[in-house]
């Protein structure tokens, strides 16, 4: 396929594999030179080591050690992979997200990832690593940034626009937990009360029955559940004004509330999620809207959704594919505000 020299392709890739095999392995390959490189960016000594790593693990999510061990292995058993694979004190790194959580005839969880598409990884991940299937868009290669498991338990995050950093883990690595062991909402807040976690993160969590909550999550607070359904880069008022204003946080929130009234659709939502200010645009600084995620948790599926596409897995039906989605250069300054999907390939 021949491509423009203004445009960019990405793929993403969608896998089904209930236990980490060569399907895994094949993504690891792919993204583990890169990773490595900014898990040691501060120098190897910056991090914990496995040891460190391995006990706080065994600490606060003893029933995940299994899958740890496994995906590992997988990984080669070597000792930097173990230690950037525990997710334990892993270094600084921010990002967008809109989210918002659709209460009504059928609940459910939308959410836009903004992200750099120069750091992409685009990994969509069916598995079953604890009898449990879980689906997930996978990052750090086995956390969650969201998804949604086979009881109907949907979970997604959004940086929380603090520069506060400390002892705890990696937000990837605690979804992946949450989806593993929870079935409701109430035992997600659970578990998300009683984790360490290393930066700020606003998490929106929405079950079966419909019940929801928004958790904000922070190195040096505990965590609390607000009356919101709505979360984008900060939680009660802005702290990190300058972060705020380039990711136009305020905008976006703002934005979203007015799409949620009592009897609002998803439809009606996603359309929303669509357009500016929550749809970004901003590739060339590194923050545009990479991908909508809608999750259903009555049939336990979900779609990603880019103008004009729309991408359907469930727990039930998850198939291996890959999409290309193309972003063309448009009138910003970095890449453009369209997507195009490219061929599909396997």
């Amino acid at each position: 396929m021949k491509i423009r020299q203004d445009a960019m392709d990405f793929k993403f890739e969608a896998i089904n594999e209930d236990v980490p095999g060569p399907k895994w392995r094949r993504v690891f390959d792919r993204h583990w030179p890169v990773y490595s490189r900014w898990f040691v960016r501060e120098g190897v000594r910056s991090r914990p080591t496995h040891s460190v790593s391995l006990n706080a693990l065994r600490t606060h999510m003893p029933k995940l050690l299994p899958t740890y061990e496994a995906i590992v292995e997988t990984a080669g058993g070597g000792d930097l992979e173990a230690r950037f694979l525990s997710m334990w004190c892993p270094p600084f790194y921010v990002g967008g997200c809109s989210q918002a959580i659709v209460t009504g005839a059928e609940p459910s969880l939308i959410r836009n990832y903004d992200y750099s598409p120069r750091l992409l990884e685009g990994t969509w991940l069916a598995s079953r690593f604890n009898g449990k299937r879980v689906v997930a868009v996978v990052d750090c290669l086995w956390g969650v940034l969201d998804g949604i498991n086979e009881d109907g338990l949907a979970v997604s995050l959004a940086f929380g626009g603090r520069t506060a950093v400390g002892q705890g883990f990696g937000m990837p690595v605690v979804l992946r937990y949450v989806l593993e062991f929870a079935n409701t909402t109430a035992a997600a807040v659970a578990m998300l009360r009683d984790i360490p976690v290393h930066m700020s993160y606003s998490i929106a969590v929405i079950d079966r029955q419909g019940n929801h909550a928004t958790v904000y999550v922070n190195p040096d607070r505990p965590a609390e559940v607000v009356e919101r359904r709505v979360s984008t880069n900060h939680q009660h008022g802005v702290e990190w004004a300058c972060y705020a204003e380039i990711t136009n946080s305020v905008e976006r929130e703002a934005a979203v509330e007015k799409l949620l009234p009592a009897s609002a659709s998803i439809k009606r939502v996603l359309a929303g999620f669509h357009r500016p200010p929550v749809y970004q645009t901003h590739y060339g600084r590194d923050c545009g809207t990479l991908y909508t995620a809608v999750y259903r948790p009555l049939d336990a599926s979900v779609e990603l959704v880019w103008p004009g596409s729309v991408w359907r897995q469930s727990c039930a039906d998850f198939q291996d594919e890959v999409r290309t989605i193309r972003f063309n250069d448009g009138e910003f300054a970095g890449l453009a505000p369209t997507f195009r999907q490219g061929t599909v390939s396997s």
